[in-house]
């Protein structure tokens, strides 16, 4: 790893072990965000950080330096390309902080976010990790809330992380990092669902982590590490493997996560079924369906098989209604909850599933 050479390494203020935060950033191709990300991070009413900057070998390094070059109160690094898990650990490794605050490049936080989780954590000595709720944009535009799709439930623990009861929402994490020491950082072998692995982890190691419903973040979605559905569907099959080879589950733990590497394939398949009805190809429509059914047999398959055998044309025409239908109700849903949030509502042309064959 080496020290950008047009950006001197610096700490904010006071020497690094004065911080009570370090807030870790990667970068890649992340200039047309990153001055609006750092504002919103020296915007924080708590003032007790630094910020440390990883260049994870981004393809647009002029681009980011040049937009890093107003904000000589960060620490950067400059590495070759080894994922978000490489970046993340080159923060933690040199971080000054007792705490880490995870942000990524193209997030925001809003004024209040490390005030309050350094609170929180203070107040409560047993909590390790905390993370909060956000607002989805795209673009400049919010779309959503966070948590209305990531359900939350306590206790933040292993079983209710397996199960999706309670999900981490990265960019609002703040984590002790002695704790993230102890559950050896994230895995560098992962390059999606890194922090799924982590937080599993985390929980493992004994680490007392929460939550709170309110907003702290904005997440513009389709612009960060996990954009792509299947790819991050395949690496969440892939944790679980690995999970399952440490050994470190119960049967009961084990026994679920079987069903749900099942249950993530029939997932995967299935979706392939859905975009090939809507694209009208009849043919690999059916080879799908038939697939999932194999493996996870149900008589909404069966119905959706005889239609693609027999009506073809009218199967894809009522599920082109379905998603329009779907499309309106998370509409109208996430404009209740923008607007019970204290955002403005939605305009009644505004897209908000950015595919609605994944619901």
């Amino acid at each position: 790893m080496n020290q950008g050479n047009d950006i001197p390494a610096q700490n904010i203020g006071a020497s690094p072990s004065t911080r009570l935060v370090t807030v870790v950033i990667p970068a890649y191709n992340a200039a047309p965000y990153i001055g609006a990300t750092l504002d919103s991070v020296f915007k924080q009413a708590f003032t007790d950080f630094e910020v440390v900057v990883v260049n994870d070998g981004s393809p647009d390094t002029p681009a980011l330096e040049l937009a890093l070059r107003p904000y000589q109160r960060i620490r950067y690094l400059r590495q070759e390309n080894r994922g978000p898990s490489s970046a993340r650990n080159a923060g933690i490794q040199v971080a000054a902080g007792k705490y880490v605050a995870f942000l990524d490049s193209d997030d925001l936080w809003l004024p209040q976010h490390l005030a309050k989780q350094v609170t929180t954590l203070e107040t409560n000595p047993k909590l390790q990790m905390v993370y909060a709720n956000g607002i989805y944009l795209r673009g400049e535009t919010p779309v959503g809330i966070l948590f209305d799709n990531s359900p939350q439930a306590l206790p933040v623990d292993l079983d209710g992380l397996l199960h999706e009861r309670s999900t981490v929402i990265t960019s609002s994490a703040v984590v002790l990092r002695e704790a993230l020491l102890k559950a050896g950082l994230f895995d560098e072998q992962l390059r999606r669902c890194e922090d799924y692995d982590l937080w599993l982890r985390l929980a493992q190691s004994g680490a007392t982590i929460s939550f709170t419903r309110e907003i702290q973040i904005r997440h513009r979605q389709s612009n960060g590490l996990a954009a792509n559905w299947e790819l991050m569907r395949q690496a969440l099959i892939r944790v679980y493997e690995k999970h399952l080879a440490l050994g470190t589950l119960s049967a009961e733990q084990a026994r679920f996560v079987r069903n749900k590497i099942k249950s993530i394939s029939s997932a995967i398949e299935f979706r392939q079924a859905k975009r090939a009805l809507l694209e009208g190809d009849f043919p690999k429509a059916l080879e799908s369906v038939r697939s999932v059914q194999a493996s996870d047999p149900s008589w909404r398959l069966e119905v959706l098989r005889i239609g693609l055998q027999r009506f073809p044309h009218a199967s894809q025409a009522i599920y082109r209604m379905h998603l329009r239908r779907i499309e309106r109700q998370y509409r109208e849903r996430s404009t209740r909850a923008l607007r019970k949030a204290g955002f403005a509502g939605l305009a009644p042309d505004t897209k908000v599933l950015t595919d609605p064959t994944l619901t």
